[in-house]
């Protein structure tokens, strides 16, 4: 039901001032790495995980004391090498990175996105555990994001939205965009535009699509909170709709659970999206039509994933947060799109301090990205990597939960 479409970016690219708080540079030219600090159990240089593929580790002096980072290098010039979507085969499902690594043959591999974690504000609603932004996984379109007010993870950067993604293209090339849902829901009572697809948070008044993709969660979540307050209530004014084969087969006063069988289409609505969804009858027929439209790509992308932009054009954005200090998982990559860093920091107990978003822009422009990329921190950050030899991956950070917490996807390298 979804593709992807590609339209000419406008407008230009928000600005901010340059920070200097560190001294790292020069690991995407291929210089040798320095930092302000003594590295603690630094490798020197990087060790080689697979053809193209690198590793290392070093410290980072930060306001807030020492904070230790783990750091994977990719090389997409090189044709051995590529990126994919790690995730659990499900939208609304979780699993561990190292897990998600290893039954897909990845040689390393990071956490992804943020996602309906299991604190949910709403009594008596199961949290989903699907993730927050868009996601597209081998060339698949999976899911669209949630209303802004309705994410999960720290304040977004003056300008930026749950649209935000980093993904590469079939062109082999990383590169931020922005991926808007277009739809409709057609049927002999008119067409209704399409407010969501496998997304645990509808916008007030819409209707949203949901598939064999999501997963078997309860789909009660989706007409929960507002568009600007995850917290507010769920409305009592809900309907859902069951398609097959392009037909009513059932419909429901309530958003119901349990996994969508291949071929068959759950349609929820809330509020004026209710009403609407309560003209259709049981054999009539109804069309859906979904897609995800890029602002800045011209070739569809291979894999894409939520968070939101620190970095642009060598330039660290306006607004990033400066006074809270965190665990982080970041992606740099260099102005051609082709050299990547994947960047988890440690979450032991002499680092868990960490750094403010604005530190951890300057971190990897100083290790020479042009663009960057921030991923859900704290517990969920995450690095994993095959060690020479070996036939699956090991956790190289210490999760700050003192063990892998299951996420919904990540980033994973894979190498022939």
């Amino acid at each position: 039901m979804a593709r992807v479409q590609r339209k000419k970016r406008a407008g230009g690219r928000p600005g901010g001032s340059v920070l200097t708080v560190l001294t790292v540079c020069g690991v995407l030219a291929g210089a040798a790495l320095t930092t302000g600090a003594a590295p603690a159990r630094a490798v020197s240089g990087d060790q080689r995980i697979a053809p193209g593929v690198g590793y290392r580790q070093f410290d980072i002096a930060a306001a807030a004391g020492t904070a230790h980072a783990h750091l994977l290098t990719v090389d997409l010039r090189d044709p051995r090498v590529r990126l994919d979507l790690l995730h659990p085969g499900a939208v609304a499902a979780r699993a561990t990175v190292s897990s998600l690594a290893d039954s897909t043959g990845a040689v390393a591999g990071i956490n992804g996105d943020f996602f309906d974690i299991s604190e949910t504000q709403h009594p008596g609603v199961p949290a989903t555990g699907a993730n927050v932004g868009p996601s597209i996984a081998h060339g698949r379109v999976l899911k669209s994001a949630v209303p802004t007010g309705q994410r999960f993870g720290p304040s977004l950067p003056p300008g930026t939205d749950t649209r935000e993604v980093l993904g590469v293209g079939l062109d082999r090339r990383a590169r931020l965009d922005r991926l808007t849902l277009a739809g409709s829901v057609s049927s002999a009572h008119g067409r209704v535009p399409l407010g969501g697809l496998n997304q645990y948070a509808l916008p007030e008044g819409s209707v949203g699509a949901y598939d064999a993709r999501w997963g078997d969660a309860s789909r009660l979540r989706s007409v929960c909170g507002t568009d600007t307050d995850r917290a507010a209530g769920c409305t009592t004014d809900s309907y859902e709709v069951t398609l097959r084969g392009g037909r009513v087969v059932s419909v429901s006063s309530t958003p119901g659970a349990g996994p969508i069988p291949s071929g068959t289409t759950v349609l929820v609505g809330r509020e004026e999206g209710a009403r609407r969804l309560r003209e259709l009858t049981p054999g009539e027929r109804v069309r859906v039509r979904g897609t995800l439209r890029a602002a800045a790509a011209r070739v569809p992308y291979v894999f894409a994933l939520g968070g939101y932009p620190v970095l642009r054009d060598g330039t660290p954005l306006a607004g990033l947060d400066d006074t809270v200090s965190a665990v982080r998982t970041a992606v740099g990559f260099s102005a051609d799109g082709r050299r990547l860093l994947l960047l988890a920091l440690d979450g032991g107990a002499d680092y868990r301090r960490g750094l403010t978003v604005a530190e951890e822009a300057a971190t990897l422009r100083g290790l020479g990205a042009y663009d960057a990329f921030n991923l859900d921190g704290g517990g969920s950050s995450e690095l994993v990597a095959r060690a020479p030899g070996a036939a699956a991956v090991s956790v190289r950070n210490h999760p700050s939960d003192g063990a892998e917490r299951p996420v919904p996807n990540g980033i994973g390298v894979f190498s022939s």
